[in-house]
């Protein structure tokens, strides 16, 4: 059996090999539209009686909201001296870090796997662990992209309940006084991390789709069409 490598462009037309093109590409674009991502939203403080005031709420990636500094300390705002600090509420970073991981490593895998099918697919069909290996990972991912999709999809209202008006109001003391309003103006873009969530469901529905097409290639597929041929094809019958 040839065991070298030999390149062969014909699997992209099949499924299997397509497929994980798909996965490759997809997975880029699931953590390219979040990691490094940075917002500002503008909030206007309305002073009854004095000067209105501006404030700037940045955040950015990995969306450690209570580290972004919102209002430093001795401010003073619509005549009132804000003693202490304060920052935005919330931390979403554990999500969209889980998510970036497993697309990153999606994006590995699938390299590999390209690799794989197009110079070694004749060792790959040839052997029963390159298939069932393939299978097992395949689904992991499958599973994988269904929570750290959710996780970050959870996260990212999060981020946008902490930064919109009434997560200001809950976190600046100050807009709990009756004669000043605090109110977001101009909101951030979140185009791109809303999209980086759709990207993570369509990876969810495409690594799930894709188990079927590696299952077809393990021996567990090829045992159970050799054993519906034999059931239809019946006894032999008696020689007269």
């Amino acid at each position: 059996m040839q065991t070298g490598f030999s390149l062969n462009w014909s699997p992209v037309k099949e499924p299997l090999c397509f497929v994980k093109l798909v996965e490759w590409l997809t997975a880029v674009l699931a953590f390219g539209t979040c990691g490094g991502y940075t917002g500002r939203n503008v909030v206007s403080i309305i002073c009854g009686g004095s000067t209105n005031e501006t404030l700037s709420a940045t955040f950015t990636y990995p969306f450690r909201l209570n580290q972004e500094l919102l209002v430093e300390n001795n401010t003073t705002l619509c005549n009132h001296t804000v003693p202490a600090a304060t920052h935005l509420v919330g931390d979403s970073s554990s999500s969209v870090e889980f998510f970036v991981a497993v697309a990153v490593l999606a994006f590995l895998y699938s390299m590999v796997a390209l690799l794989v099918y197009l110079g070694y697919m004749h060792v790959y069909r040839d052997s029963d662990f390159g298939p069932m290996f393939d299978f097992a990972l395949t689904a992991i991912f499958a599973f994988l992209w269904l929570v750290c999709s959710s996780a970050w999809a959870r996260g990212l209202q999060t981020v946008k309940d902490a930064t919109g008006t009434a997560g200001i109001e809950s976190t600046l003391a100050l807009c709990k006084d009756e004669d000043v309003k605090c109110e977001v103006t101009e909101y951030a873009s979140l185009r791109s991390l809303n999209i980086s969530v759709i990207f993570g469901f369509l990876n969810l529905i495409i690594w799930a789709g894709n188990v079927w097409f590696v299952y077809k290639e393990t021996r567990w597929h090829s045992q159970k069409v050799n054993a519906q041929q034999v059931a239809g094809r019946g006894p032999n019958p008696a020689p007269i």
